[in-house]
């Protein structure tokens, strides 16, 4: 109807045109009229025609058409005065605003953006007949999204000085539901073989949080990619996706999907070829090719062969090296030889690192962290390592690295770092209550990069009905220039146990102490230092028989001089919700003799975190102690003794309530600690953007403390569910476990919280 429209509109003005310009004429000068937002000189750069030449009846439709081809005229009319040929038009309304309302799924500016691409956006001309492009183009983009139920409705509102208002209502309805998938044409793998790590499925128990079952013609996409990459990860070079089907319910909430595939046959590999400008012999990369002849292709081992040779040219400074892999096919004998060709390129050297962003952190702490230098050759893998240091230190949201090319240089490049700091100080503490002790509470202010120098500096106070503590320490990572590491601390404790349930007695501790670090790599370090430990046992008005033995034997007054050494290894990718990477060490006391209490303990913490599924993250824990006395002590002492139980042990169970009891029914702890567990680390279902500060789990934690020898039957076990929050305060923590085998003895505590660093 539109297009008759606009060609009758067309007609009738050529109608006109051709009985008022009936002669033909030279045209002297030409005239605009009518002209509002658009400028003469844009009009003058569409029209066909310039002062000098002929008009006539034959060359009058194109100057029309020219005119109305533009799309900014609703109305053209020509007109003669003498030799001067009038042009007189009629504006389309200009849009002044577009509003969209109702959406949810889909960004504004990705709307906007959509349809900015079929000519409708703020400040353009508005032409009705873009109206059907516009519901076409959104109906597309919520197609893609599973949105088949979406309404819209348009409404163009005029406004003064020849304006527009155009408002988009939209009502997106459910995303429709998988109700299923199927895989025709596959004959050697079965449909589940093929759809293990697909995003779409059907659904199970966890799609409320995974969205899975909700269609969407990426997720659908990137399914077909996987198929793809599986049958030629497995030497099908002739496979190939024939077509996909989408079927809509009738109600519009539901699609089944329908995948058409063509296998082929299977090509093995009949040779391997290395070719091109090598650096060095062919020897050394062939290591590197996980490539057999004689077994069948694989897309991935090919690819990841490629990736292998790549960074040994990026070690040797060939940071832009390309390596193409060529296969030649066979298809009368089903093989195919694969032909690496080497194209290093110049070999890059860093001309100078930039830092950006670090608005409080000196530069030259994040200069120490870097693994590539200025002036050296440029290495991928040391650029990945620097990333990874810079995001240890916990200083930093963010931590990207580009690297420039130089301009006019081909083998020069600089180095940018751009952060994005954090607050570095924190307010650390934890707050729980039980039934016969009320609310304790504690407190510690840290600032882990002091004046941004990098350094630690802790000032520590715990209150409670328990426990009173104070501490001053302070860490200095680089004190030379070598990575050693120093630190000082100083702290005095106060602790009555009975008030913990745990016995009826009283430490008054004070501790002075030096430790220093030796970095062993970028990922293992080791650390030494000397104590100094004074203790002060006051018993209650009942204690039990286990601590009057002891303190008939040894005292209630201790002059410690403590030696203390560990071994740690950290490769995780980050020290705040890490997501891959291995977190150890192993470490252990003595007190030398000249102490009045002479024993050692050995401790080994174990922390692995593996990305399973999207964002979802996978981490095991083992925390593992064992301690004893020598010398002329009888045992080891009792308050050194390990405890489980708690927040940061097995959940469900109270803090320290776990393992031997003493002659009262209290627990004493134990010289053997043994506590594991697992848990499933996942992002906050409703809000993409909560994922940086917020994660969620599932756990299954194990363990118990235990006296000279372990006893396996008597591990307690629980699950649950947590929450770390990370607020400006710290990190919160918060869960709760279920134990799964407690005991009559055992004190359940489900709900646990606190606040502060958890990592």
């Amino acid at each position: 109807m539109r297009i008759s429209r606009y060609i009758s509109a067309l007609f009738l003005s050529l109608m006109l045109v051709a009985s008022a310009l009936a002669e033909p004429f030279v045209v002297k000068d030409i005239r605009l009229e009518g002209l509002q937002r658009i400028s003469a000189g844009t009009v003058f750069n569409y029209l066909p025609l310039k002062p000098g030449d002929v008009l006539s009846s034959s060359n009058m439709p194109k100057v029309v058409r020219a005119l109305y081809k533009t799309g900014f005229f609703k109305d053209v009319r020509l007109e003669r005065e003498g030799d001067v040929l009038n042009i007189v038009v009629q504006e389309r309304p200009a849009i002044a605003q577009i509003e969209i309302t109702g959406n949810k799924s889909i960004k504004t500016d990705d709307l906007k953006t959509g349809l900015r691409d079929i000519g409708l956006a703020e400040g353009r001309t508005f032409n009705r007949s873009v109206l059907d492009k516009i519901e076409q183009e959104l109906r597309r983009q919520f197609f893609n999204s599973g949105k088949y139920g979406v309404q819209l409705e348009t409404e163009v509102t005029p406004l003064e000085r020849n304006r527009v208002a155009v408002k988009i209502k939209i009502r997106e309805g459910d995303t429709a539901r998988i109700r299923g998938i199927n895989i025709v044409g596959n004959k050697t793998f079965s449909d589940d073989e093929l759809m293990k790590g697909f995003q779409s499925s059907e659904g199970g128990w966890l799609s409320w949080i995974t969205k899975d079952d909700q269609y969407s013609r990426q997720k659908l996409a990137g399914d077909l990619e996987l198929i793809k990459s599986f049958y030629l990860d497995r030497g099908y070079l002739n496979f190939a996706v024939d077509s996909t089907q989408v079927t809509v319910t009738p109600d519009r909430k539901g699609v089944y999907v329908t995948i058409n595939v063509k296998e082929g046959q299977i090509f093995t590999i009949s040779d391997i070829h290395i070719t091109g400008k090598l650096i060095v012999d062919a020897d050394e990369y062939f290591p590197l090719i996980h490539l057999r002849r004689g077994e069948p292709f694989s897309r991935r081992k090919v690819v990841d062969s490629t990736d292998r040779i790549t960074e040994k040219l990026s070690e040797m400074g060939y940071a832009f090296a390309n390596i193409n892999h060529i296969p030649e096919i066979d298809k009368k004998n089903n093989t195919v030889a694969i032909t690496f060709f080497m194209d290093p390129g110049k070999r890059v050297y860093v001309r100078r690192i930039d830092i950006k962003g670090n608005t409080r952190t000196r530069d030259r702490v994040i200069r120490r962290e870097m693994r590539q230098m200025e002036n050296t050759w440029m290495s991928n893998s040391r650029l990945s390592r620097s990333r990874e240091r810079l995001r240890r230190l916990g200083f930093f949201e963010d931590v990207n690295i580009e690297t420039p090319t130089v301009p006019g240089s081909t083998d020069l490049s600089d180095v940018v770092v751009t952060v994005k700091e954090k607050p570095s100080g924190s307010l650390a503490g934890g707050l729980g209550y039980s039934g016969d002790q009320g609310i304790s509470f504690s407190a510690s202010i840290t600032e882990d990069n002091f004046l941004g120098t990098g350094k630690k500096v802790t000032l520590a106070a715990n209150t409670s009905s328990y426990d009173t503590r104070y501490q001053l320490s302070y860490f200095n990572p680089y004190a030379t220039i070598n990575g050693i590491s120093r630190g000082f601390n100083l702290s005095y404790q106060k602790t009555d146990y009975n008030e913990l349930n745990i016995a009826d007695y009283r430490t008054d501790k004070s501790v002075a102490s030096v430790n220093y670090g030796v970095p062993l790599s970028d990922f293992n370090r080791f650390k030494f230092g000397f104590g100094i430990e004074n203790t002060d046992l006051i018993l209650g008005s009942i204690p039990p028989l286990e601590i009057i033995d002891f303190v008939r034997q040894e005292g209630d007054s201790y002059l410690d001089f403590k030696l203390n050494g560990s071994w740690s290894h950290d490769s995780r990718d980050s020290a705040i919700f890490p997501s891959i990477g291995t977190k150890q060490s192993f470490s252990g006391i003595l007190t030398i003799p000249g102490s009045d209490l002479q024993f050692y303990k050995l401790s080994y913490k174990y922390r692995h975190y593996v990305p399973v599924y999207r964002k979802f993250i996978l981490s095991g824990k083992v925390d593992l102690g064992y301690g004893d006395s020598y010398g002329s002590t009888s045992k080891l002492p009792f308050f050194e003794n390990y405890f489980a139980g708690g927040e940061r042990s097995v959940r469900g169970f109270k803090n320290n309530t776990l393992g031997p009891q003493d002659s009262k029914g209290d627990p004493l702890g134990g010289n053997i600690k043994l506590v594991g567990g697992v848990e499933l680390y996942m992002p906050p279902p409703f809000s993409e953007d909560l994922a940086q500060t917020v994660r969620l789990s599932v756990f299954l934690d194990a363990g118990n403390v235990f006296q000279d020898r372990v006893e396996f039957d008597e591990i307690r076990y629980s699950l649950g569910v947590g929450a770390t929050w990370l607020s400006p305060m710290g990190a919160m923590t918060l869960s709760y476990g279920v134990p799964m085998n407690d005991q009559s003895i055992d004190d359940v505590e489900n709900f646990q919280f606190s606040f502060g660093s958890a990592f």
